[in-house]
C-alpha cells in the first residue's frame, strides 16, 4: 500500500486513511460516506504520486460511496478507483449531496483507463449491478466523466441498466456548476485545457523516471572522455562540462519542451523537442571549450535527446491518440537514432583523432 491509499471499507470503525466519514444506511446495505475535505494524508499521497512514489499502487476500493447526506434523488456520479481521481471528485462535491460509483480501473485514472478499456462498458454494468445502485437512487440518470467516454458504449449501458447516460464536465472542479445547472455542461466545461501548470504537472515524475538513465549516460560519457591518443586521462573541466550538458538536456527535454509546447513549431512532439534540442545544441557547439568537433557532436546529441524526451511526452497530453503516437514513432525514432549515431561518432573522433 502506498502513502494515502486505502483498501478498507470502514463502516464500523474510523478509517485509518482519514477520508471516511461513517456510513449511510440504504436499501442496498451500508454505504461508506466520504469526506469532502482532504486530510494531511490525502495531500501527502497526492504529492507522493506526482513524484512517482506508489503511483501504480494508489487505489480505493471500488463500489458505491456517499457524499454529504444523499437521498434517492441525489445525483449519481461515476469515477475511477485511482485515489487521486476519487479525491478530486469528493473535494469538488463539498456542500453537495451525491452518490459516487467507483469503478475498478486497477488504480488507473479515468482518461488512461478509458483508453485501456478498464473504465469501460462491462466494468460499469458489472459494478452497477454489484453495488445495487438501482435500489438506492430513485431516478434513472448516470453521470459519467467526459474523459471516460472513449471506453463506454452509452447506448449499451442504457439498454442493460435502464439508466440514461449523461456526460459531465472534463474537470471535477466544474461539478458544482454542472449539478446546479441541472446536469447541463457549459461549452467551456467541455474543453480540455492544457495550461502551463498542467503541462508541467508530469515533470516531477519524469525527473524520477529519467534520473537513472541520465546518470548512466553521464557515467558513460565521463568514462569515455578519458580516451585519447596518448592514453587514458580524465580531466575535471571536461567532466564538469559533460555533467552540465546532461543536466541541461534532461531539463530541456522534460521541462522546457512542455513549457514552450504551444509556441514550438510543428505538430509532432518529436519535432517540438528537436527544436528545443537544436537551440541548446547551437549553444553547446558555440561554447564548448574542448574543440569544435566535440561541441558540434554534443549539439547533435542534444537534438536527439530532447527530441526523444519530447516524443515520450505524447502519453501525457490529451491531444494524442494511440495510432498517432505509433505513426510519429515510426519516423521519429529512426531520425533520432541517426542524430545520436552521428553525434557519438563525432564525439569519439574528437577524442581520438
Amino acid at each position: 500500500m502506498s502513502v494515502g491509499s486505502c483498501d478498507c471499507r470502514p463502516c464500523d470503525a474510523v478509517c485509518a486513511c482519514g477520508w471516511s466519514d461513517g456510513c449511510v444506511e440504504t436499501a442496498a446495505g451500508r454505504v461508506t460516506r466520504a469526506k469532502t475535505r482532504w486530510s494531511w494524508r490525502d495531500r501527502l499521497g497526492s504529492w507522493a504520486v506526482c513524484w512517482g512514489v506508489g503511483r501504480m499502487r494508489y487505489p480505493v476500493p471500488p463500489g458505491l460511496y456517499a457524499v454529504g447526506k444523499p437521498g434517492p434523488d441525489a445525483p449519481l456520479l461515476v469515477t475511477a478507483n485511482y485515489k487521486l481521481s476519487f479525491d478530486h471528485v469528493r473535494r469538488a462535491l463539498s456542500g453537495h449531496d451525491a452518490w459516487v460509483l467507483v469503478l475498478d480501473t486497477q488504480g488507473v485514472n479515468v482518461w488512461c483507463a478509458a483508453g485501456k478499456g478498464t473504465f469501460g462498458t462491462a466494468e460499469l454494468i458489472a459494478r452497477f449491478e454489484a453495488s445495487g445502485v438501482s435500489k438506492v437512487v430513485g431516478h434513472r440518470t448516470l453521470v459519467l466523466p467526459q474523459l471516460g467516454a472513449p471506453g463506454v458504449a452509452a447506448h449499451e449501458v442504457s439498454r442493460r441498466t435502464g439508466f440514461k447516460v449523461v456526460y459531465g464536465p472534463v474537470y471535477a472542479k466544474d461539478l458544482p456548476a454542472f449539478l446546479e445547472a441541472g446536469l447541463h455542461a457549459a461549452p467551456e466545461m467541455r474543453r480540455v485545457g492544457f495550461t502551463l501548470r498542467e503541462r508541467l504537472a508530469v515533470t516531477p515524475i519524469e525527473l524520477v523516471h529519467r534520473f537513472i538513465p541520465a546518470l548512466t549516460l553521464l557515467a558513460l560519457f565521463v568514462a569515455s572522455s578519458g580516451l585519447g591518443r596518448h592514453g587514458y586521462r580524465l580531466e575535471a573541466g571536461l567532466c564538469a562540462w559533460i555533467a552540465w550538458a546532461v543536466v541541461c538536456n534532461t531539463l530541456a527535454g522534460i521541462a522546457l519542451t512542455p513549457a514552450l509546447l504551444p509556441w514550438l513549431p510543428g505538430r509532432a512532439f518529436a519535432l517540438k523537442g528537436a527544436v528545443t534540442g537544436a537551440a541548446l545544441g547551437v549553444a553547446f557547439a558555440c561554447l564548448w571549450p574542448f574543440g569544435r568537433l566535440a561541441g558540434v557532436s554534443v549539439g547533435l546529441l542534444s537534438v536527439a535527446a530532447c527530441s526523444f524526451l519530447g516524443l515520450m511526452f505524447t502519453g501525457c497530453t490529451p491531444y494524442t491518440s494511440a495510432s498517432g503516437v505509433r505513426s510519429e514513432m515510426s519516423w521519429a525514432l529512426p531520425v533520432q537514432g541517426a542524430f545520436a549515431l552521428v553525434g557519438l561518432l563525432g564525439w569519439l573522433a574528437a577524442l581520438l583523432v
